[in-house]
């Protein structure tokens, strides 16, 4: 397999990190270029704005400039190399954008932490399965769930 690109999504985990350290080291005899993605989720979003009585549109601006700063302070914190990484953030639902812009950016493979900021298994997860198994269901090019190393 020809490691052209690696699409890493992040919610800023420690196990997000495995995930980027993971790509590092798998693009890095490649040459392979990685994306850093982040997704504001649109359903906190929009509980954010109810909260503050404001339209979700508002907020946007303010939340993309925070997480590219996240993104960067990420990068710093999980050790990059020189490799070429592009950082992304997009907003609506965590396993839609991811699988949308794998396709639409046509990568050679997406890597995920195993599980997010949240933890592992909370209900929700157990009925209706975590982003990671959702992005897997839906591309056809690999999918590499990266644990938190102990």
């Amino acid at each position: 397999m020809d490691l052209q690109t690696i699409l890493v999504a992040t919610d800023f985990s420690d196990c997000a990190c495995a995930a980027f350290q993971t790509a590092k080291n798998l693009g890095r005899p490649f040459g392979a270029k990685i994306i850093l993605l982040h997704v504001i989720n649109d359903k906190r979003l929009g509980v954010l704005a109810e909260h503050l009585k404001v339209e979700p549109e508002t907020l946007v601006p303010e939340l993309r400039e925070r997480a590219q700063e996240q993104l960067q302070a990420f990068i710093k914190h999980c050790d990059p190399e020189a490799m070429q990484i592009e950082s992304m953030v997009t907003v609506g639902v965590p396993f839609q954008q991811i699988a949308v812009l794998a396709r639409d950016l046509a990568v050679d493979l997406v890597i995920l932490g195993g599980y997010g900021q949240r933890g592992r298994a909370p209900l929700e997860e157990v009925f209706f399965g975590s982003t990671a198994e959702k992005v897997v269901r839906l591309l056809p090019c690999p999918v590499l769930c990266v644990p938190l190393k102990d």
